[in-house]
């Protein structure tokens, strides 16, 4: 749609123009810091830090009603830059100019509504949200969007040269980092930093198809983590781990699309999403308490993290009910399908601390809430999902077990409408539903195989036949067709089919 089509109220408003005036915050001593350099950790006492805009209160000057606005006819402007995450430009990086933001398509993944059988077994209403369909095939592009316009803004501003961007990684975020580092080359390059086999054979060859140098070393993702902060703290590199404040920020837009998709009605909605390195729960609660001082949204929904049994720290965190009691403690994970959340340390630990109680106190009751779930669970409700019409992964089961528990636990109510996450494609975490189909999997993952939900292909190589097709190998036209008509009746007989009457 052509700009001059624009109602003319709006047009003004349509492009960004919002002074922001972002700094690093920390969230120990509250100090604030400068955006002109890459800080991970606060210079002062060492805690973690978020974003914030200083000149937020500016953005109130405008309607809720005005912002709804201009976000639905954004959608109809055809410049890249506001497509992706930055159609919500004034509230995820206002100070990066549109000529510095890195769009490769992702953001605004598709809103699907299961279906009845589905929405029947599970107990109720509920939409995945298919943040597979991002560019590297995971929810992490929606960070390293934020993360790259970021260190590209910097780079031509005069502030960096030459950047190394490193991170550790169980396969998403290597893949999403790699990507993106990739298009801002030669001034950007990357290096990634993997659990020797324990990324799937799908996620390891992304980045080292994007070009990016792979390193595998002993030990699970909270072990690379620790090199890789040695690394941030020693030499001149760019981390992009959720430790990295500005992933934070692009991870945000998932809640402002979930609202948009719901016409920024979250009264009587659920979001449900698995928890990992806890990046991506804070960044939707934030999110979420942006739209709301905002007056975009009326209501705050609910948010519901889920663990597995194997890896669940936060859960822990939170099953003490008496807030000051409760103590952080790091746990040594098992083996999870849930890969990407097979994490025992999770570096936004502090940020979830903090934005948790701002929620709450903000809803004026509990609305955030952690389950845990068994590995049997995940498995077993990916596939029902993807039979039923998704491409969920791993965590998309993880996610969908962990609705249908806080289901049964009343914390989900059966008026409320649930939306799932889905963080990557299914095809990612393939070799799991391998295993399952093949009822191999090693005992510690303490997963059996339902025979209802097993499904092999079948060999189909009638013994009547003396020959067979092959490549380069067509047969005689006679004994094709007796090889087609074998064929053709040993798949009628296994699907049960009955012959068509003359």
């Amino acid at each position: 749609m052509k700009f001059e089509d624009f109602p003319k109220e709006i047009q003004p408003l349509l492009m960004p123009n919002h002074q922001g005036r972002p700094v690093y915050r920390c969230l120990g001593c509250r100090q604030q810091h400068s955006i002109e350099k890459l800080l991970y950790t606060c210079p002062s006492c060492g805690k973690v830090l978020l974003i914030e805009d200083n000149n937020f209160s500016a953005l109130l000057n405008i309607s809720g009603d005005t912002w709804r606005r201009i976000f639905d006819y954004r959608r109809m402007l055809n410049i890249p830059a506001l497509k992706g995450i930055y159609r919500y430009h004034e509230f995820i990086g206002p100070q990066i100019p549109l000529e510095n933001i890195i769009y490769l398509g992702e953001a605004h993944t598709p809103l699907v509504e299961a279906n009845a059988v589905l929405q029947k077994m599970a107990g109720g209403r509920f939409f995945y949200k298919n943040d597979g369909q991002n560019p590297s095939a995971s929810f992490k592009d929606r960070g390293m969007a934020s993360a790259f316009s970021y260190i590209n803004y910097l780079l031509e501003q005069g502030f960096l040269k030459d950047v190394l961007a490193v991170c550790a990684s169980t396969g998403d975020t290597s893949a999403a980092a790699a990507l993106y580092a990739s298009y801002l080359q030669p001034g950007v390059k990357s290096a990634v930093l993997l659990p020797h086999k324990k990324v799937t054979p799908q996620q390891l060859s992304q980045p080292l198809g994007s070009g990016a140098k792979v390193f595998e070393i002993p030990g699970v993702f909270d072990d690379c983590m620790k090199v890789v902060e040695a690394l941030s703290e020693q030499y001149n590199v760019a981390l992009l781990n959720s430790k990295n404040a500005w992933r934070i920020l692009g991870q945000e837009s998932y809640s402002y699309e979930i609202a948009q998709d719901f016409e920024y009605d979250m009264n009587h909605k659920v979001v449900v999403l698995p928890i990992g390195n806890a990046g991506n729960i804070t960044a939707v609660l934030n999110g979420f308490l942006k739209f709301k001082a905002a007056g975009i949204i009326e209501t705050l929904p609910k948010i519901i993290g889920v663990q597995s049994e194997h890896a669940n720290p936060v859960y822990t965190y939170y099953s003490e009910s008496d807030p000051k009691k409760r103590k952080f403690i790091p746990m040594r994970v098992k083996p999870s399908v849930a890969q990407a959340a097979m994490i025992g340390n999770p570096v936004s630990m502090p940020r979830v601390i903090y934005l948790v109680n701002q929620y709450n106190q903000r809803a004026g009751k509990q609305k955030v809430f952690m389950v845990e779930v068994s590995e049997q669970k995940i498995m077993d409700w990916q596939l029902k999902a993807n039979r039923n019409g998704h491409i969920a992964c791993t965590h998309g089961g993880e996610s969908l077990a962990g609705m249908v528990k806080a289901r049964k636990e009343g914390i989900i109510k059966q008026d409320e409408t649930a939306i799932i996450d889905s963080t990557a494609h299914a095809i990612k975490f393939s070799g799991f539903q391998e295993s399952y189909f093949q009822n191999n999997f090693s005992q510690e993952f303490k997963i059996f195989s339902n025979p209802d939900l097993i499904n092999q292909p079948v060999f189909v190589k009638p013994q009547v036949l003396k020959a067979f097709p092959g490549q380069g190998r067509p047969l005689p036209e006679d004994e094709f067709k007796l090889f087609v008509k074998e064929v053709t009746k040993e798949i009628a007989m296994a699907l049960h089919l009955k012959k068509e009457s003359a």
